[in-house]
C-alpha cells in the first residue's frame, strides 16, 4: 500500500495538462558527463527553469537529490515553492517547516538538508520544484528533449557551492531517495527504476536513467554480460546533516575478501568490512572521492600485498598518493600498466577486477607510477570508498528495485570506452 501511495502522489504531482496530450514516452533518458580537470568531480548538465537555461552541476551519485543556489540570479516563472504538510514535502521526507526569500517563496515552506558531500558540509534549504528538461535516448543517440514540469529539487545557499568545480550552480543527487534523479524521472516518466554510469576522464562520459541497451562505439552494448552483486542499505545516513532516523542514500556493496593476483590479502579485520549498528564501516560506491580511499589497517595491507606481488622499489610519495614506484619496467597492455590486478570479492561469490588502468596513476612524467588509493585513516565512516577513477570506463549499472548493482569490467577489454557514447543526435 506504502508503495501505491507514493506511486499516486507522483502521478499527481508531476502530470500536467501538456504532457498529458503527447503519447511520447521514453525508455531511457541520457546526460552527458565530463571531468574538471581542477577538482578531479564529474561534472553534468541539464536544462531547468522558464525560459529554460543551461544548468551545470557536479554529479553526486549518493546524494539526496538535486540542489542548487537559488540565491544568485535564480528566475523561472515556473518555480513553485513545497507548502509544509504537501505532497512534495512528504516525498521528500521533510519534517521541518521554515521561513525563506528564495524566488516566489513564502513563510509556510517545508525544508531539507542540502549537503555539499565533497567539503562535508550541509545547511538548510527550501523544498521547491520546477521544470527540468533532459533527453531522451534509445540507447544508441540522444533523441528527443523531455520536459518534467514539476520537478522537486531544494533551493540552497550560494555558500555551499564552495569547493565545487568552477561554474556548477549545485549538485546531482542520483541516491536512493524518493526525489533523487533516479526515482522521480522513473516515476514521472514510467520507465524501469535503473541507471547506470559510465565515467572518463578525457571527452564526455555518460548517464542513463532508464534500462539497456547502452550502446557505445563501435556497436558494443556494455549491458550485455553484466555481474551482478546485491546493494546493500546503510540504516544511518551517512550526510554531513540529516534528519534523525534517515537512512543512508548512498550505494553500499558488500566486499568480503580482497585479493592481489588471486592471493588472498591477509590481516584485513572482517569486522571493517560490513556495517555495524551505528553506521560505520562497509564499502560504497562515490563520484565525489576521486581515489578511493582505505580505512587505514585496510591501506596498509592492501599496498603491502600490491608492491610485493612484483617486488616494486618504492620511490618518494606524490600527493596525495603514499605507494609509488618506478614505471620503466612495467610493461603496457590492452587493459593498462601491467601491475597486479586487484580483485574485490563480493557478495554471490562474484569479483570486480581492477587493472591497471584503473589501480595506478602515472606521475612526472610517466617516470612514476602511483597507486591510486589514499589512506582514509583510523576510524573513518566507511571502511572502503570506490572512488572516480577506479569507476572509470566501466559500466556500472544500479537497479533500484531489485537492488542490485550490475557492473562491466573495464571497457577497454571489450574495445570501447565510456567516451564512445554516440552523441550525435538521432533527429
Amino acid at each position: 500500500m506504502a508503495f501505491s501511495f507514493q506511486y499516486l502522489l507522483l502521478l499527481l504531482f508531476f502530470a500536467s495538462p501538456s504532457s498529458a496530450k503527447h503519447s511520447f514516452r521514453p525508455k531511457a533518458l541520457v546526460l552527458p558527463v565530463t571531468k574538471d580537470a581542477s577538482t578531479l568531480q564529474y561534472v553534468t548538465q541539464i536544462h531547468q527553469r522558464t525560459p529554460l537555461i543551461p544548468v551545470n552541476l557536479v554529479l553526486d551519485l549518493g546524494g539526496q537529490f538535486l540542489w542548487v543556489d537559488c540565491a544568485r540570479k535564480y528566475k523561472s516563472s515556473t518555480f513553485r515553492p513545497a507548502h509544509c504538510e504537501s505532497a512534495q514535502c512528504s516525498l521528500a521526507d521533510s519534517s521541518s517547516c521554515s521561513f525563506c526569500d528564495s524566488p516566489g517563496c513564502n513563510n509556510n515552506t517545508c525544508s531539507v538538508m542540502p549537503d555539499n558531500t565533497v567539503t562535508h558540509t550541509g545547511t538548510f534549504g527550501i523544498v521547491a520544484q520546477d521544470i527540468v528538461s533532459v533527453r531522451s535516448t534509445n540507447g544508441f543517440n540522444p533523441g528527443r528533449t523531455v520536459a518534467v514540469p514539476r520537478f522537486i529539487f531544494s533551493c540552497a545557499p550560494t555558500f555551499l557551492l564552495k569547493g565545487l568545480a568552477k561554474g556548477v550552480s549545485g549538485m546531482a543527487g542520483l541516491g536512493r531517495t524518493k526525489i533523487a534523479f533516479p526515482s522521480q524521472l522513473a516515476s514521472t516518466l514510467n520507465f524501469h527504476k535503473k541507471f547506470a554510469i559510465c565515467l572518463t576522464s578525457y571527452s564526455k562520459g555518460v548517464v542513463f536513467f532508464g534500462d539497456s541497451p547502452y550502446v557505445f562505439l563501435p556497436n558494443v552494448n556494455a549491458a550485455q554480460g553484466l555481474i551482478h552483486t546485491p546493494l546493500i542499505i546503510n540504516p544511518v545516513s551517512t550526510a554531513s546533516a540529516f534528519f534523525q532516523g534517515q537512512p543512508s542514500s548512498e550505494y553500499f556493496i558488500g566486499v568480503q575478501s580482497i585479493k592481489i593476483d588471486q592471493k588472498v590479502v591477509s590481516n584485513i579485520n572482517k569486522k571493517l568490512l560490513s556495517i555495524n549498528k551505528k553506521g560505520y564501516g562497509g564499502t560504497k560506491i562515490s563520484t565525489v572521492n576521486p581515489y578511493t580511499v582505505l580505512e587505514a589497517s585496510i591501506f596498509k595491507a592492501v599496498t603491502e600485498a600490491f608492491i610485493g606481488a612484483r617486488n616494486y622499489t618504492r620511490v618518494a610519495a606524490v600527493a596525495p598518493f603514499e605507494v609509488c614506484f618506478d614505471s620503466h619496467n612495467v610493461g603496457s597492455t590492452r587493459l593498462g600498466p601491467a601491475v597486479p590486478t586487484i580483485e574485490l570479492v563480493l557478495q554471490n561469490n562474484v569479483s570486480w577486477f581492477i587493472f591497471g588502468a584503473n589501480s595506478v596513476v602515472a606521475v612526472k612524467d610517466n617516470n612514476v607510477l602511483c597507486l591510486g588509493v589514499v589512506n582514509g585513516g583510523k576510524n573513518p565512516r566507511t571502511s572502503i570508498v570506490i572512488g572516480g577513477y577506479q569507476l572509470e570506463n566501466n559500466l556500472v549499472q544500479f537497479d533500484l528495485a531489485s537492488s542490485r548493482l550490475g557492473f562491466s569490467s573495464l571497457l577497454f577489454g571489450r574495445m570501447t570506452t565510456c567516451a564512445n557514447f554516440n552523441f550525435t543526435s538521432a533527429l
